[in-house]
């Protein structure tokens, strides 16, 4: 898990975990370069030295940055910063899908 206030890419401030999935944690971040909030996903510990999980994480960057539609969230950025492999997106506050769901 990455501390609050770490940067990363010396642009991207670390502001606390959201969530987490099975390849990687997801933060709330803030860019200071654009003065905007985002989600950061990093790659987990575990798999940042597997180079198959590198390439999933990124080809997983590449696909979705690709993809424009008003119910995907846009990706901003992706990059590595002292062996950690992230991606920039945009963040969509309020209830998680899973919530939504347990609700209905």
């Amino acid at each position: 898990m990455i501390k609050e206030g770490v940067f990363l890419g010396k642009r991207y401030e670390i502001l606390g975990r959201i969530g987490s999935g099975g390849m990687a944690d997801v933060y709330k971040g803030k860019d200071h370069k654009l003065n905007r909030y985002v989600a950061i996903k990093v790659l987990k510990s575990d798999y940042r030295s597997d180079q198959v999980f590198i390439q999933k994480f990124l080809s997983e960057a590449q696909a979705a940055a690709g993809l424009m539609h008003p119910n995907v969230v846009n990706v901003y950025d992706v990059g590595q910063d002292r062996g950690l492999y992230y991606m920039v997106m945009e963040l969509v506050e309020g209830i998680t899908l899973k919530d939504y769901i347990q609700k209905k």
